[in-house]
């Protein structure tokens, strides 16, 4: 039975390619297999967890019990699907922390280029100075001192940085050495584009602002409001009770999406710093 899942797991490897790059981008020592095996049985035990609880507060509320069963297929779907999807939030939120340094590293390693520093230093002061974009630096320097040359350090890094700006930096860097041209000023071009992208993001973020704040008026504030009205003029025509437990559904479930627009808004903000 193992063996039999182990080929099961190695089967959605198989089926994923882009996986494993993105378990490297995501910083994450797994194989495919490896992660695709803990996420199955993640989903397991969430999946057994939250039926239980669901059955609870069904037989308490002498609901339709049946209904948990039927759903155990779809919150196992659900669960593995959304915890598969990890390495892409992971490196979503890697990016974000890079783009908030790439402005100031980039201008930092002109700067320190035309004032003579070599590029291996530049790079070395860089590491020191800034703790995210710090990081990757320090890993192509530390494979310099190991005996790799600074173009191969370069390519090695490119490959599993996940950020594109920062990935634009290196590889101007790599045609820089390779063609012997001047490192600082093929990065200025580089360096003004990745500028203009970040404020480009700023204006459609603001612009996304506007209907945001509407769907929040609409969903957490007019239709909570005028709706618990009306349900509860309606429930004295149609004698239908309202108890406290369909209210604190309800309000539950408002706060639910209410946490779900803040959660929106946050994730959706430019992490940008200028």
């Amino acid at each position: 039975m193992p063996l039999a899942l182990n080929t099961f797991f190695q089967r959605i490897a198989k089926g994923m390619p882009s996986l494993k790059l993105k378990l490297k981008q995501a910083g994450l020592d797994y194989k495919p297999e490896d992660f695709i095996k803990r996420t199955f049985l993640s989903a397991f035990y969430m999946t057994t967890g939250l039926v239980v609880a669901l059955f609870l507060v069904l037989a308490k509320l002498e609901v339709l019990k049946g209904v948990v069963f039927f759903a155990i297929p779809i919150i196992f779907v659900i669960m593995f699907f959304y915890m598969i999807k990890m390495p892409d939030l992971t490196i979503s939120k890697k990016e974000k922390e890079i783009s908030r340094e790439i402005v100031f590293a980039g201008r930092f390693i002109i700067i320190e280029l035309e004032s003579g520093v070599p590029l291996y230093n530049a790079m070395l002061n860089i590491s020191k100075n800034f703790d995210v974009v710090g990081k990757y630096f320090k890993e192509i320097t530390d494979k310099v001192d190991l005996g790799t040359s600074m173009e191969d350090a370069l390519n090695e890094a490119v490959e599993f940085i996940p950020s594109d700006d920062l990935r634009k930096i290196l590889w101007q860097i790599i045609n820089s050495i390779r063609t012997g041209s001047d490192v600082a000023k093929s990065l200025y071009s580089v360096m003004d584009q990745v500028t203009k992208d970040q404020i480009n993001e700023v204006n459609r973020y603001g612009k996304k602002l506007n209907p945001l704040a509407m769907f929040y008026m609409i969903i957490a504030v007019i239709l909570p409001s005028l709706g618990i009205t009306m349900l509860i003029i309606l429930s004295s025509f149609i004698k239908f009770q309202l108890s406290l437990t369909i209210l604190l559904s309800l309000a539950g479930f408002l706060g639910f999406v209410q946490f779900m627009f803040i959660g929106m808004v946050k994730f959706s903000r430019p992490t940008i710093e200028f």
